[in-house]
């Protein structure tokens, strides 16, 4: 197509878009692709294990070294090849990712439906000086990654991405860079030992690892069962207490203009993102031997990410201070403003109906609930989807309901056990302050300024 120029009419070519540029992998990702050949051969000696034993039984070494001078040339082939044939592109309104070596798959992931851009690097990949990243887009159900790329070109991808998101030209996204961030929280790896030291659920199961299999034992004399139930429980302990140790390990947390960011991990270290503004509920939670040092957890839903943790452990004062970052102008409620059930609940749920609570403020409803692991819900108003009124045969006959919310990332905060006549007036007025508070909210966007 042609234009023509006003001064002497000679046809002008009309500037057509600027070429992509795709790019590939890092030249290790073969290695991580060239296992694929081994697993499945794996995995069908693990399903069929008799088999796998009588064909290896009749190899001789002459036949197992050819099959060895096969198999891993033929691993390493699959490998290359896989990873010669995955590219990546970023335009001006989306991240292009082609993969397959047989069957070819295009990824077209929309920057404006970016929620987070995560940098991972397991134990290998910070050795070898590579590192995955992880995309949450809207509306998928797993995250797109790219593995493995140059740790600095990770770095300068994502912040590369982050920016056009944001609304920046291509032409400066690239050149902007990491966005620089303030470290507001450092949570020290003792203080982290000493939280799940006092967390119930490491010591119920690494008891339950010890004294379930040993009346295993006492009732059957047979060593298979017992390995069989004290392995799953010994992994189970394990992963409340050493594994939970190694993920949270150096948990730090910064402000950035592009949301808090989250850096964590012993061996595998993963640095996250809570995009602004997509955090649908805030829950503060505080196991019961914690109190006394007053000490609390909080955890999040966002909205098109699998990201679930903000803070493994902090002082209740520091993470109130960081609730108000992650949803500006929340404050949390104090003790005094919740309002129990009516005494008459405790037919439905005796004695526990005392740690129900519910407190509604211009800008969040909060539920309480728990006596022993007390548990603090908080929602936005604006993040509200639906709300409904629920109320079981018993909770009729003691004129009692509950009042369900509903948020953008599929989860209910549930206000147990009101009045009836309270519920429905809490259903009718929370309706109306989500409505307004939809329409009032500022919009969600990457690197908003103030």
């Amino acid at each position: 197509m042609t234009v023509t120029d006003a001064e002497d009419g000679a046809p002008v070519a009309e500037a057509g878009p600027p070429p992509v540029t795709e790019r590939r992998l890092h030249p290790i990702t073969p290695l991580r692709r060239a296992w694929a050949p081994i697993a499945v051969l794996a995995g069908w000696a693990v399903h069929d294990p008799d088999q796998a034993q009588r064909q290896l039984s009749r190899l001789t070494t002459t036949t197992l070294l050819i099959g060895l001078a096969v198999l891993i040339p033929a691993a390493a082939l699959y490998g290359f090849l896989t990873w010669w044939y995955t590219h990546y592109a970023v335009t001006d309104t989306e991240l292009r990712i082609r993969t397959g070596l047989f069957f070819r798959r295009t990824a077209h992931i929309r920057l404006e439906r970016l929620q987070a851009v995560d940098v991972t690097q397991p134990l290998l990949a910070r050795v070898a000086g590579v590192a995955k990243l992880r995309l949450d887009v809207i509306g998928a159900e797993k995250k797109d990654e790219l593995a493995f790329l140059g740790a600095g070109e990770a770095g300068a991808l994502r912040a590369e991405l982050l920016a056009r998101a944001a609304g920046f030209a291509p032409e400066d996204a690239a050149g902007i860079g990491e966005a620089p961030a303030r470290q507001l929280l450092r949570v020290p790896p003792g203080v982290i030992a000493v939280s799940l030291l006092l967390t119930g659920a490491t010591w119920a199961t690494l008891a339950a690892a010890v004294v379930v299999p040993t009346l295993l034992w006492l009732a059957t004399h047979s060593l298979w069962t017992v390995l069989a139930t004290a392995v799953p429980l010994l992994g189970a302990a394990g992963a409340s207490s050493v594994g939970r140790f190694v993920g949270e390990y150096d948990w730090t947390l910064a402000e950035s203009p592009d949301g808090l960011r989250i850096d964590h991990g012993l061996l595998d270290r993963t640095h996250e993102t809570v995009p602004p503004g997509r955090v649908q509920t805030v829950r503060i939670v505080q196991p019961p031997l914690w109190r006394r040092r007053n000490w609390v957890r909080v955890e999040i839903d966002v909205a098109g990410s699998s990201n679930s943790l903000l803070l493994p452990v902090a002082p209740r004062e520091i993470a109130e201070s960081v609730v108000a970052r992650v949803l500006p102008g929340v404050t949390v409620p104090p003790p005094s403003a919740f309002t129990r059930p009516p005494h008459r609940s405790w037919r439905c749920v005796p004695l526990w109906w005392r740690g129900y609570g519910l407190a509604v403020t211009d800008a969040v409803f909060v539920a309480r609930q728990g006596l022993l692991r007390r548990s603090l819900a908080l929602v936005p108003h604006a993040k509200v989807q639906s709300v409904r009124l629920t109320q079981g045969p018993w909770q009729r006959a003691a004129r009692v309901a509950d009042v369900r919310v509903d948020t953008g990332a599929g989860k209910t905060v549930t206000a147990r056990l009101r009045d009836a006549g309270e519920a429905a007036e809490l259903l009718r007025a929370q309706a109306e302050r989500s409505r307004t508070g939809r329409r009032d909210a500022r919009p969600d966007r990457w690197m908003a300024r103030g």
